[in-house]
């Protein structure tokens, strides 16, 4: 039986480095939100540092075990065997969880998670011991730790507003002081915003991760033998005193000696710092039950008693984690934040949300959003009433955005600036690491994300063109956090249940099923990447002068006729095959296309400011021309691919020998055309375009030809009306295609074609 149970044990750890693994992939990430969308630094360098702060932070976090060993149940009313029913329960769901979302680039919580799968899984098991001693189910709160449940659900849950409002208010404070253009305010006015955050960081991470850490109760010399917890408890003012003067003098030395900017400098500490919080308080989600599970383990190997007969009082005792199991921790937290590549696809959606210019919105907007959106903006109007005019004046003032700078690529720009970056690092710091003092498991996802959510609102990146999406977006993320703690509940209670009653053989089932789904999901996000890596997506245009303009819609057009002749060679097969899958597949195939083009629409007003005067008329237009025609061609693509997919998922009468013989022939006339059309526009040589417009008028004929055979056949054979709709529609939407590629090529031909030399382009363009 012991062997048993030492197989248990080794199973708990190995799910804890996959827990390790799966979960840093979708938490550790919210740590470089703000210094990533600030761009200060480079990747690599926020990587280094973000890694330092989470091995000092691991090291910090053995007091949050408690949440795992009795946080959420009575360990006193269960018995050995019960107990690693939980923490089996628990691990297997959460991997399962936390895999499947990183799997799709969604963001959740490991915190609400481990908490709900606790609760769920310990419910099911006291409800399982109640009916078995025909005890009534409200003896259930004898098995639950009520109150510190309630209370760390409350937290959770309650930091979101709080995350929320506290961001938004420090983030109006300052900017009121500092304004948008903070770089040439007074040196000591920055000097003092950095200090002053630096402070902050300095006490509520390096001082709270200190009290934390096991190191707190050990008495030192250097203090006059004083532990360090009552050393920082007794000179709490004096240090936070000194601190800040401390800070504001070396922040005022940096910005005026060396000449580097101090906010740089906070977003890398505050980077630092949550990266130090966020291993405090969530290492815990990862491994603090299989370190309770083996200190179980342990406890009832010395005991000497059955497994059914020894009950788990021990876990109600303080125990310390092992400082080289932390460690060890820390360090698979590192590799995996370096390596895997599902961390890299999460961070989007907080940035895109936060944007503080125009970007292609992710979510559509909800009754919910619009709804607030409105009261929101009455309320603000009502305010507005009482505020003076003097004030409002200042306010705007303060508010008054430089212009973007030109000479950086949009894509290259940050997303916000220095001063809103620093904030987002500060505040969520702050909260998380009050969180951790109090061994309250805050979600850190919640609070960065609700922080940056909340300083977005106060910089009012969240305008009248974006905030019903942006709103609609917070509310889905919210909505998933909600749907996280209801699946993680009952999918961990139902494993636990399997494993009560199916014992060893439900155990060795819910491995293999872990193994087989982890595997799975490895492979279908590495060939989604490989996908999107291997997809063209079309670039912003930046240029300033006509020539440059053409010269970058060239390598659109290029892309995008690469995309559109293998879409319409895949439909065209699909249907002459009546292959539905291909079908299906085109149809959404079609949306991608769709979604990129929505980039580039949306960019025209950015577009226009950007060009130099003796461009703007022409090359708007000129611009605007090649938009229109590309949507054109796309909805043609669009409509062409709804009507086949439809006629064969209705289960239509397939085509005939002879209309699937001139699809074919077709097929092969349509790649010549767009092979050619590649060609010009890879090149910039549009010497070709004649020819291209030869090959046009041979289409057009076939296409003519085609129409006449099939007025024939229905004449002559009975055929069916769908069937005889679609081929037409097939081939008028062939032809409206083909029609507005060669209005395109015009464009190029007939304007602007010699004023574009490939050679000649602008260096700087």
């Amino acid at each position: 039986m012991q062997d048993y149970y030492l197989i248990l044990v080794i199973i708990l750890g190995i799910l804890a480095i996959a827990d390790l693994m799966v979960g840093v992939s979708n938490d550790a990430v919210n740590f470089l939100n703000s210094a990533i969308g600030s761009k200060v630094v480079s990747f690599k360098t926020l990587m280094i540092i973000a890694s330092l702060g989470v091995a000092f932070g691991a090291v910090s976090s053995s007091g949050m075990m408690e949440v795992a060993r009795k946080g959420i149940f009575n360990p006193e009313m269960f018995i050995f065997s019960e107990i690693m029913i939980i923490f089996l329960a628990v691990m297997i769901t959460d991997i399962l969880l936390l895999d499947v979302f990183n799997s799709y680039g969604l963001p959740t919580s490991t915190t609400v998670s481990i908490v709900f799968e606790l609760l769920g899984a310990a419910v099911i098991i006291s409800l399982i011991k109640i009916s078995n001693i025909d005890d009534n189910i409200i003896d259930l709160a004898n098995y639950i730790n009520t109150t510190k449940a309630t209370q760390i659900i409350l937290g959770i849950f309650l930091s979101v507003i709080i995350a929320f409002s506290i961001g938004a208010l420090v983030q109006f404070i300052s900017r009121l002081i500092l304004s948008f253009n903070f770089q040439n305010k007074n040196k000591w006015l920055g000097s003092f915003f950095g200090g002053i955050a630096i402070t902050s960081i300095f006490y509520f991470i390096i001082i709270k991760g200190l009290k934390g850490s096991p190191y707190s109760s050990s008495e030192f010399e250097l203090l006059g033998n004083e532990t360090l917890s009552n050393f920082l408890d007794n000179n709490l003012i004096l240090i936070i005193l000194i601190s800040s003067i401390f800070w504001i003098l070396i922040s005022h030395l940096i910005n005026t000696i060396l000449k580097f900017s101090i906010y740089t400098v906070v977003i890398c500490a505050g980077t630092f710092a949550l990266a130090l919080a966020f291993a405090g308080n969530d290492l815990v989600n990862f491994i603090g039950v299989p370190i309770a599970g083996y200190q179980s383990f342990t406890a009832w190997v010395d005991s000497g008693l059955g497994p059914d007969n020894y009950t788990m009082e021990i876990l109600s005792e303080k125990v310390a984690a092992p400082t080289e199991i932390l460690l060890g921790a820390g360090a698979i937290m590192i590799v995996t934040l370096w390596t895997s590549s599902k961390a890299k696809s999460v961070i989007k959606t907080s940035i895109d949300l936060s944007n503080q210019e125009e970007t292609i919105e992710r979510f559509k907007p909800n009754f919910i959003s619009r709804f607030l959106v409105k009261s929101f903006s009455n309320i603000q109007s009502r305010i507005l009433k009482i505020i003076p005019e003097y004030s409002q004046r200042f306010i705007s003032e303060q508010y008054i955005k430089p212009k973007p700078n030109t000479l950086i690529l949009k894509k290259n720009r940050p997303a916000f600036d220095e001063i809103r970056a620093s904030v987002n690092l500060v505040v969520a710091a702050i909260l998380i690491s009050i969180a951790t003092s109090y061994k309250l498991p805050l979600s850190t996802t919640y609070v960065t994300f609700m922080v940056a959510m909340g300083t977005s609102l106060a910089d009012k990146a969240w305008g009248s063109d974006s905030a019903v999406y942006r709103v609609a977006g917070v509310i889905n993320v919210i909505g998933g956090w909600l749907l996280t703690a209801l699946i993680a509940f009952i999918a961990s209670g139902f494993i636990a249940a399997i494993l009560y009653y199916l014992g060893q053989y439900g155990l060795y089932i819910l491995v293999i099923i872990v193994g087989v789904i982890l595997t799975k999901n490895y492979f279908a996000h590495k060939s989604r990447r490989q996908k999107e890596l291997q997809e063209e997506k079309f670039e912003i245009i930046e240029s300033k002068s006509i020539k440059g303009v053409i010269y970058e819609s060239s390598k659109n057009i290029s892309k995008f006729s690469k995309r559109t002749n293998k879409l319409i060679l895949k439909i065209l097969d699909g249907t002459s095959s009546q292959n539905l899958a291909i079908l299906n597949e085109s149809k959404n195939f079609v949306e991608k296309i769709n979604t990129d083009l929505e980039v580039l629409k949306n960019d025209v007003f950015y577009f226009i400011k950007n060009l130099d005067e003796l461009s703007i008329n022409s090359a708007s237009q000129f611009h605007m021309s090649v938009l229109e025609e590309l949507e054109n061609i796309t909805s043609s693509i669009s409509s062409l691919s709804k009507l086949t997919f439809k006629h064969f998922n209705n289960n239509h009468r397939n085509l005939t020998f002879n209309q699937t013989r001139e699809l074919k022939e077709l097929e092969d006339e349509l790649k010549k055309f767009f092979d050619l059309i590649i060609k010009t526009f890879n090149s910039k040589n549009y010497s070709d375009i004649k020819l291209i417009f030869n090959i046009k008028e041979v289409l057009i004929s076939s296409l003519n030809s085609k129409i006449k055979s099939q007025i024939a056949r229905t004449r002559e054979e009975s055929s069916s009306p769908k069937n005889t709709r679609l081929y037409f529609e097939i081939l008028k939407k062939t032809e409206t295609i083909i029609t507005h590629y060669v209005q395109l090529l015009e464009l190029y031909s007939d304007k602007y074609v010699e004023k574009v030399s490939p050679t000649q382009i602008d260096e700087q363009e």
